[in-house]
């Protein structure tokens, strides 16, 4: 019989344990593209034979920055968020749709209690800090 997984408790919980781990990820994200596919200015830039992979990467990258598993970096290499996204025109208003996007992904988590007051803030400011690193066009 394998071992039991022991979830850390106290100063070496990770965020991404604390919030419920790939499972709270993956619902952020799905979340989030489900309304990328219905917004013009941004669907373009999400092929439709790679949504999924899309779903998949951003994932990934999502719960390796927050503590869990590196098997983003393992698969793709380091992040490089602003050189991957520079084939993209990113504007101010494809930086706000992004954010509205996300922010319903959020909320849903926020409503099904995985991120506590502290943790929402936590991850929202990262989110915007990152949306607005992206933007590469007036």
């Amino acid at each position: 019989m394998p071992e039991p997984q022991l979830i850390p408790t106290g100063p070496d919980r990770t965020f991404w344990t604390r919030v419920g781990g790939r499972a709270a990820f993956e619902r952020l994200v799905r979340e989030f593209y489900r309304g990328v596919a219905e917004d013009p200015a941004l669907r373009p830039m999400y092929p439709e034979e790679d949504l999924e992979g899309a779903i998949q990467r951003l994932t990934g990258f999502l719960e390796q920055y927050w503590g869990g598993p590196t098997t983003y970096s393992q698969e793709r290499g380091h992040p490089r968020l602003r050189l991957r996204h520079q084939p993209y025109r990113i504007t101010p208003d494809a930086r706000d749709r992004w954010l509205a996007h996300m922010r319903v992904g959020v909320d849903l988590l926020v409503a099904d209690g995985s991120l506590s007051p502290a943790d929402e803030h936590q991850l929202w400011d990262y989110l915007e800090r990152a949306a607005h690193a992206m933007v590469n066009s007036a």
